[in-house]
């Protein structure tokens, strides 16, 4: 059985390996490389994550496939809004938002528009799924750690 930890080690292998493709439940779905720092043990976290583009925004949704919980990567940006992404063969420096009201409201319904699974999630908890603008900063790093 594969842990959640080996699936996203897979994941960020074929992406990287293959430009930013993968295969599997994100095939054809367009797919970023969060780095966020830990809100609590201050470690790198790496995920594979679907996006919105938004003109120059990347949007991310903290879905955690519908929980009643917010993913730790939630948390973590909040705690350290400044994140990195690699997208494609791009590694891209970003800073975290939280997107509030119509604004929020109307990107989800977008993102569940082209991906009924973010509809099937919204509907399976009573909290309100949060919708993150990704939007670059300068300096990009020159390097990000594995």
């Amino acid at each position: 059985m594969s842990t959640p930890n080996n699936w996203n080690d897979q994941v960020i292998s074929e992406f990287r390996a293959n430009h930013g493709k993968v295969g599997g439940n994100f095939e054809g779905a367009p797919l970023l490389l969060l780095h966020t720092v830990g809100a609590r043990s201050g470690q790198p976290r790496l995920n594979p994550m679907m996006y919105l583009a938004d003109s120059e925004r990347y949007l991310v949704f903290a879905s955690k496939a519908g929980s009643d919980r917010n993913p730790d990567r939630y948390w973590n940006l909040r705690a350290n809004p400044d994140a990195t992404i690699e997208v494609s063969d791009q590694t891209i420096a970003v800073h975290a938002t939280e997107l509030a009201g119509a604004e929020r409201d109307e990107n989800y319904r977008l993102q569940a528009s082209r991906y009924p699974g973010f509809a099937a999630y919204q509907q399976k908890t009573a909290r309100v799924i949060p919708v993150i603008a990704l939007t670059r900063r300068d300096p990009a790093p020159p390097n990000v750690p594995s």
